[in-house]
């Protein structure tokens, strides 16, 4: 008796062999990624040349504000420059402190918003209301609560019969309203992404850790700290880049003020482009102010790397 072939699914007929191991990819999967490559190449890449190679060069209402090569004396120029210095030693301080006071906070907030409760939606969007606002109006409308003597903050103050507080004109005092009116403006960015790391950790483990006795502080340790490593490591290079890079709400609350003590060093390369008009000095401020942030980055993810050695080896 003959037996009749059974008819392939087309489904089954459809499906492409697995390409044998060892086999070079299809062109068409090496192509993909490259308008993607081609952009990230146009608005990242050209501007960081660009920069580079201006800061080799002299362009400033000495040149008629044309390009001039310098041999490098804008680097020199920058080793010696105690302005450069002094304001590198500022936003790295506010970086750290501002950073250091958003996390913690942030953990907190994230936690608390995770927790299961009526109205959790809505205290989600409430809490992330300052981060969405723009840096520049939230600044502004700042300045005008702190003014000394007339700002909302002053008069409450002078109403309760206390003296009236110069929030904006004491250099120490103003460092510290930065640093405040940040956190108040960036920690929920930071509880976002700590909170999407506490929703990835399943219940069934701290449901486990509760039956084997363990309180909430044992639970936070051993659990969820670790488990949340990777989103804290994210959020910590999200915010050092912006906090070395902070221009807007600095300009807008301070102005670098007084006397330079809040300069930042973004704020420094817009003095030098706009207000000395040397585009050439300014790229090196500003591509110094890139290399310090890829250094910590590379830090980062050599730290990275060490700890689950050590981790192993332990």
């Amino acid at each position: 008796m003959i037996r009749r072939r059974q008819p392939i699914p087309p489904a089954a007929a459809a499906q492409a062999p697995p390409a044998p191991a060892g086999q070079a990819p299809p062109l068409a999967s090496l192509l993909a990624p490259l308008p993607a490559l081609l952009l990230l190449a146009l608005v990242f890449l050209w501007p960081l040349l660009r920069t580079a190679w201006l800061s080799l060069h002299a362009s400033s209402v000495l040149t008629g504000l044309l390009v001039v090569p310098n041999g490098g004396a804008n680097w020199r120029r920058l080793l010696g420059d105690g302005r450069f210095l002094q304001d590198a030693g500022q936003t790295l301080r506010f970086a750290l402190v501002s950073i250091a006071l958003e996390l913690l906070l942030g953990l907190a907030m994230a936690l608390l918003l995770h927790h299961p409760g009526r109205g959790r939606g809505l205290m989600r969007a409430v809490v992330l209301l300052p981060w969405a606002l723009p840096t520049t109006l939230m600044a502004l409308g700042w300045r005008w609560i702190l003014n000394d003597p007339h700002g909302p903050l002053n008069r409450l103050l002078q109403a309760l019969g206390l003296a009236s507080v110069p929030f904006l004109a004491d250099p120490g005092l103003t460092w510290f309203t930065l640093v405040v009116v940040d956190v108040w403006k960036t920690t929920p960015f930071v509880a976002l992404l700590l909170l999407a790391g506490l929703q990835t950790i399943p219940a069934e483990l701290q449901e486990a850790l509760r039956l084997e006795g363990a309180g909430p502080w044992q639970r936070l340790r051993r659990l969820t700290l670790p488990l949340l490593a990777p989103y804290i490591g994210l959020a910590l290079l999200f915010r050092f880049a912006q906090a070395l890079g902070v221009f807007d709400l600095v300009q807008v609350l301070s102005g670098g003020g007084p006397a330079g003590s809040t300069e930042s060093l973004a704020v420094y390369a817009y003095l030098q482009a706009l207000r000395f008009l040397d585009f050439g000095y300014a790229a090196t401020v500003m591509l110094a102010t890139f290399l310090l942030l890829l250094l910590v980055g590379l830090a980062w993810l050599a730290l990275q790397r060490l700890l689950p050695r050590r981790g192993a080896a332990l």
